[in-house]
């Protein structure tokens, strides 16, 4: 399975793989941006496009333990071009909901269609690409290929928002992810496997896994991963429009934007440029340095950072530095995690093992995005939600310490 291109690590599979996240999670992560512009349209409370979100998040960890295994017994491309393919249809299919059932509907779809062409079946097939020596690097570039969507998406959701109504901007984006479908072919399919080997397997894979405190461990602690990236994705552009000091004219930054909206689309550009650092920093220092540590750290560093900014005056400056910090640090855990999980339960069945330790960090998403529009309709502000996501960041901090970074294999034979 590995492939060498003049002996880099750039294959097809490696950039076939790192575009499709790279447009999939261009079109996620402006979400956040439509929230004003269609509860302003339909005079609705906060919550309910909140809901629709946090529904989407949700869906997205119930489908990539499910669009793994697909793509594990069926093949990657299959399940890969059917997740476009729902991505497509209930991103255009949302441009025509006027009412919030119909949002929170559809982002079922959009959240499943995500799940096929997210982390799960992707991280998977590159995983299973690459020689060990470059495997944690290959992740960690695969990974901040969806950190360059989070730059690109945002300004130009921003800049299409200026220039037409939200459901023409949905329409747009829906056939990008359409088209997006003709990268599928780089990522060559995995030898088939019979059937009936393949889900005796996975059933002892994922019964030796769930037995493994390890594993319980990186489940508990990817949910407040999720939390924090899909509360400040949501919401932050709202809270930084309605927040009193961020004034922009005079400021250090009025060069690059002149309004709060401008800079909540700045904050998100930002998030996603220092994302590329940070995931391609993980991917390297995970090859030579215990990972537990390094997302322990990574943990720690956002309880911090967030403590910090909520209590300190918020201007330009403080949005700035807080998001390129919280950026460094917002998709590292992604090629750390899934590492580990390779490391430890082995490759063949990664993206399923991921997809669940993964569901963990989507129903932090829901959790986030829901809390974070249920609290502000509650108490007017989003500051409770900003507490509950520190508390859930140092819990994480914690439990990622007595981790056994052992493969499963190598403790089999210690007991023998």
């Amino acid at each position: 399975m590995n492939q060498k291109i003049n002996g880099t690590i750039f294959t097809p599979i490696l950039i076939g793989g790192s575009l499709i996240l790279l447009i999939s999670f261009a079109i996620r992560s402006t979400f956040g941006l439509f929230q004003i512009p269609i509860a302003e349209q339909f005079l609705w409370a906060r919550s309910e496009f909140s809901l629709a979100i946090a529904i989407q998040n949700l869906a997205w960890g119930i489908g990539t333990p499910i669009f793994s295994a697909f793509a594990e017994k069926f093949g990657d491309r299959k399940a890969i071009t059917i997740g476009l393919l729902l991505y497509a249809l209930g991103v255009f299919i949302s441009s025509t909901a006027s009412t919030p059932e119909a949002h929170q509907f559809l982002n079922v779809l959009i959240g499943f269609g995500i799940a096929g062409s997210g982390f799960g079946p992707i991280l998977a097939v590159v995983g299973r690409s690459a020689s060990p020596e470059k495997r944690s690097l290959a992740l960690g570039i695969t990974t901040a290929a969806g950190s360059a969507g989070q730059v690109v998406g945002p300004p130009v959701a921003a800049i299409l928002l200026g220039m037409m109504p939200w459901s023409s901007v949905f329409i747009v984006f829906a056939i990008i992810s359409l088209l997006t479908i003709i990268l599928v072919p780089l990522l060559k399919s995995t030898p088939k496997i019979d059937k009936n080997e393949i889900e005796e397997n996975l059933s002892d894979a994922l019964i030796e896994a769930i037995k493994d405190p390890t594993y319980i461990m990186l489940f508990l602690g990817f949910f407040s991963c999720g939390f924090q990236l899909a509360f400040i994705t949501a919401h932050f552009p709202a809270f930084i429009a309605e927040a009193s000091s961020p004034i922009i004219q005079g400021s250090l930054i009025s060069f690059v934007c002149n309004s709060v909206e401008s800079l909540g689309a700045l904050s998100m550009a930002l998030i996603g440029l220092f994302n590329i650092i940070g995931s391609l920093g993980a991917g390297a220092l995970g090859k030579n340095f215990t990972k537990k540590y390094l997302l322990s750290i990574i943990y720690t560093g956002r309880t911090i950072a967030a403590i910090l900014f909520i209590v300190l005056p918020i201007t330009p400056l403080s949005v700035a530095i807080f998001s390129m910090i919280m950026g460094a640090l917002w998709l590292a855990t992604v090629p750390l995690t899934s590492g580990i999980i390779g490391h430890i339960y082995g490759l063949k069945f990664m993206g399923t093992l991921y997809g669940i330790v993964f569901l963990s960090h989507q129903i932090g998403s829901f959790v986030g995005v829901w809390l974070g529009g249920l609290f502000y309709d509650i108490y007017g502000s989003y500051d409770v939600v900003w507490w509950v996501g520190i508390g859930v960041g140092a819990f994480s901090a914690i439990i990622h310490l007595p981790v056994k970074e052992i493969p499963m294999a190598e403790r089999k034979l210690s007991t023998i």
